[in-house]
Protein backbone atom coordinates (compact mmCIF):
# COMPACT_ATOMS: atom_id res chain seq x y z
CA UNK A 1 0.00 0.00 0.00
CA UNK A 2 2.82 2.35 0.86
CA UNK A 3 4.55 1.64 -2.45
CA UNK A 4 1.38 2.38 -4.44
CA UNK A 5 1.09 5.78 -2.75
CA UNK A 6 4.68 6.66 -3.65
CA UNK A 7 4.05 5.68 -7.28
CA UNK A 8 0.90 7.85 -7.40
CA UNK A 9 2.76 10.79 -5.86
CA UNK A 10 5.59 10.41 -8.37
CA UNK A 11 3.15 10.38 -11.27
CA UNK A 12 1.39 13.50 -9.98
CA UNK A 13 4.79 15.20 -9.55
CA UNK A 14 5.88 14.36 -13.09
CA UNK A 15 2.52 15.56 -14.47
CA UNK A 16 2.84 18.82 -12.56
CA UNK A 17 6.43 19.28 -13.83
CA UNK A 18 5.32 18.75 -17.45
CA UNK A 19 2.50 21.30 -17.05
CA UNK A 20 4.95 23.76 -15.45
CA UNK A 21 7.50 23.35 -18.27
CA UNK A 22 4.74 23.79 -20.86
CA UNK A 23 3.59 27.00 -19.13
CA UNK A 24 7.19 28.32 -19.06
CA UNK A 25 7.61 27.56 -22.77
CA UNK A 26 4.32 29.27 -23.66
CA UNK A 27 5.30 32.30 -21.56
CA UNK A 28 8.75 32.43 -23.22
CA UNK A 29 7.23 32.31 -26.71
CA UNK A 30 4.68 34.98 -25.81
CA UNK A 31 7.44 37.18 -24.35
CA UNK A 32 9.49 36.75 -27.52
CA UNK A 33 6.55 37.78 -29.67
CA UNK A 34 5.88 40.81 -27.45
CA UNK A 35 9.54 41.88 -27.52
CA UNK A 36 9.68 41.56 -31.33
CA UNK A 37 6.43 43.51 -31.69
CA UNK A 38 7.67 46.22 -29.34
CA UNK A 39 10.93 46.51 -31.29
CA UNK A 40 9.06 46.73 -34.60
CA UNK A 41 6.69 49.38 -33.25
CA UNK A 42 9.58 51.38 -31.82
CA UNK A 43 11.35 51.28 -35.19
CA UNK A 44 8.20 52.37 -37.03
CA UNK A 45 7.55 55.14 -34.50
CA UNK A 46 11.11 56.41 -34.87
CA UNK A 47 10.86 56.40 -38.68
CA UNK A 48 7.49 58.16 -38.57
CA UNK A 49 8.86 60.73 -36.12
CA UNK A 50 11.85 61.46 -38.35
CA UNK A 51 9.64 61.85 -41.41
CA UNK A 52 7.26 64.15 -39.52
CA UNK A 53 10.19 66.25 -38.32
CA UNK A 54 11.50 66.55 -41.88
CA UNK A 55 8.08 67.60 -43.15
CA UNK A 56 8.05 70.42 -40.63
CA UNK A 57 11.70 71.51 -40.73
CA UNK A 58 13.11 70.55 -44.16
CA UNK A 59 11.65 73.43 -46.09
CA UNK A 60 12.89 76.56 -47.83
CA UNK A 61 12.41 80.11 -46.62
CA UNK A 62 11.80 83.15 -48.81
CA UNK A 63 14.38 85.93 -48.58
CA UNK A 64 12.99 88.28 -51.23
CA UNK A 65 10.82 88.12 -54.36
CA UNK A 66 11.39 90.48 -57.28
CA UNK A 67 9.94 90.95 -60.74
CA UNK A 68 11.37 92.22 -64.03
CA UNK A 69 9.14 94.76 -65.81
CA UNK A 70 8.84 94.75 -69.61
CA UNK A 71 8.09 97.71 -71.87
CA UNK A 72 4.39 96.86 -71.92
CA UNK A 73 4.15 97.30 -68.12
CA UNK A 74 3.91 93.58 -67.30
CA UNK A 75 6.12 91.44 -65.08
CA UNK A 76 7.84 88.92 -67.34
CA UNK A 77 10.26 87.32 -64.87
CA UNK A 78 9.72 86.46 -61.22
CA UNK A 79 12.76 85.68 -59.10
CA UNK A 80 12.33 84.15 -55.62
CA UNK A 81 15.48 84.11 -53.48
CA UNK A 82 15.38 81.23 -51.00
CA UNK A 83 17.48 79.82 -48.18
CA UNK A 84 17.13 77.00 -45.65
CA UNK A 85 14.45 77.41 -43.02
CA UNK A 86 15.77 77.31 -39.42
CA UNK A 87 16.55 73.72 -38.44
CA UNK A 88 16.32 72.41 -42.00
CA UNK A 89 18.63 69.73 -43.33
CA UNK A 90 20.11 69.51 -46.80
CA UNK A 91 17.58 70.48 -49.50
CA UNK A 92 18.15 69.74 -53.18
CA UNK A 93 16.22 72.25 -55.28
CA UNK A 94 16.23 69.79 -58.21
CA UNK A 95 13.51 67.93 -56.30
CA UNK A 96 11.50 71.05 -55.49
CA UNK A 97 7.95 71.26 -56.82
CA UNK A 98 6.25 74.66 -57.11
CA UNK A 99 2.50 75.13 -57.34
CA UNK A 100 1.81 78.48 -59.01
CA UNK A 101 -1.72 79.67 -58.21
CA UNK A 102 -2.74 82.77 -60.15
CA UNK A 103 -6.03 84.62 -60.34
CA UNK A 104 -7.19 82.57 -63.33
CA UNK A 105 -5.31 79.26 -63.29
CA UNK A 106 -2.86 77.13 -61.37
CA UNK A 107 0.27 75.40 -62.66
CA UNK A 108 2.91 72.95 -61.48
CA UNK A 109 6.56 73.88 -61.98
CA UNK A 110 9.59 71.65 -61.49
CA UNK A 111 13.29 72.45 -61.73
CA UNK A 112 13.71 70.35 -64.85
CA UNK A 113 10.52 69.33 -66.63
CA UNK A 114 12.17 66.83 -69.01
CA UNK A 115 10.24 63.64 -68.46
CA UNK A 116 8.46 65.03 -65.39
CA UNK A 117 4.98 63.58 -65.45
CA UNK A 118 2.25 66.07 -64.63
CA UNK A 119 4.46 69.17 -64.69
CA UNK A 120 3.21 72.17 -66.65
CA UNK A 121 6.59 73.86 -66.96
CA UNK A 122 9.99 74.42 -65.37
CA UNK A 123 11.90 77.07 -63.47
CA UNK A 124 15.64 77.66 -63.36
CA UNK A 125 17.95 77.85 -60.35
CA UNK A 126 20.64 80.53 -60.12
CA UNK A 127 23.35 80.57 -57.48
CA UNK A 128 23.48 83.77 -55.44
CA UNK A 129 25.71 82.41 -52.68
CA UNK A 130 26.87 78.83 -52.23
CA UNK A 131 29.10 78.34 -49.18
CA UNK A 132 31.73 75.69 -49.85
CA UNK A 133 30.01 74.59 -53.08
CA UNK A 134 30.32 71.02 -51.77
CA UNK A 135 27.02 69.52 -52.90
CA UNK A 136 26.39 71.05 -56.30
CA UNK A 137 24.70 74.10 -57.71
CA UNK A 138 21.17 73.28 -56.54
CA UNK A 139 21.70 72.08 -52.95
CA UNK A 140 20.97 74.24 -49.90
CA UNK A 141 23.25 72.80 -47.22
CA UNK A 142 24.39 75.89 -45.31
CA UNK A 143 22.36 78.64 -43.59
CA UNK A 144 24.26 81.23 -45.68
CA UNK A 145 23.34 79.62 -49.03
CA UNK A 146 21.09 81.69 -51.28
CA UNK A 147 19.56 80.56 -54.57
CA UNK A 148 17.19 82.25 -57.00
CA UNK A 149 14.21 80.36 -58.39
CA UNK A 150 13.54 82.10 -61.69
CA UNK A 151 10.19 81.86 -63.50
CA UNK A 152 10.35 83.27 -67.03
CA UNK A 153 6.72 84.06 -67.84
CA UNK A 154 7.37 84.94 -71.49
CA UNK A 155 8.98 81.67 -72.57
CA UNK A 156 6.99 79.26 -70.38
CA UNK A 157 3.93 77.41 -71.58
CA UNK A 158 2.13 77.88 -68.28
CA UNK A 159 1.63 81.22 -66.50
CA UNK A 160 1.43 84.41 -68.58
CA UNK A 161 3.17 87.72 -67.79
CA UNK A 162 1.61 89.43 -64.78
CA UNK A 163 -0.32 92.65 -65.11
CA UNK A 164 -0.58 95.51 -62.61
CA UNK A 165 -2.32 94.53 -59.38
CA UNK A 166 -2.32 90.77 -60.08
CA UNK A 167 -1.84 88.40 -57.12
CA UNK A 168 -0.06 85.04 -57.08
CA UNK A 169 0.39 82.36 -54.44
CA UNK A 170 3.36 79.99 -54.65
CA UNK A 171 3.57 76.74 -52.70
CA UNK A 172 7.13 75.40 -52.60
CA UNK A 173 7.21 71.69 -51.74
CA UNK A 174 10.49 69.95 -50.88
CA UNK A 175 11.18 66.25 -51.39
CA UNK A 176 10.73 65.65 -47.64
CA UNK A 177 7.23 67.15 -47.81
CA UNK A 178 7.96 70.54 -46.24
CA UNK A 179 5.80 73.31 -47.69
CA UNK A 180 6.44 77.05 -47.85
CA UNK A 181 3.69 79.44 -48.99
CA UNK A 182 4.64 82.73 -50.65
CA UNK A 183 2.03 85.32 -51.61
CA UNK A 184 2.80 88.41 -53.65
CA UNK A 185 0.95 91.14 -55.53
CA UNK A 186 2.23 93.15 -58.46
CA UNK A 187 2.20 96.91 -57.68
CA UNK A 188 -0.74 98.89 -59.00
CA UNK A 189 1.57 100.93 -61.25
CA UNK A 190 4.57 99.63 -63.21
CA UNK A 191 5.09 102.82 -65.19
CA UNK A 192 8.78 103.74 -65.69
CA UNK A 193 10.01 100.77 -63.63
CA UNK A 194 12.43 98.08 -64.75
CA UNK A 195 12.10 95.89 -61.64
CA UNK A 196 9.87 95.75 -58.57
CA UNK A 197 9.69 94.09 -55.20
CA UNK A 198 6.79 91.66 -55.09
Amino acid sequence: MFKDTETERGQVGIGTLIVFIAMVLVAAIAAGVLINTAGFLQSKAQTTGEQSTKQVSDRVQEVVTTGTVADNNTVTDVSVTVTQAPGAGEIDLENLTVNWVGEDNSYVYVQNSDGASGADDSFTVEVVRNEGDSSGATVLNDPDDRFNLVFNLETTFAANPLGEGESVTLKLNTQAGGTTTIRFTVPESLEDKSSVLL
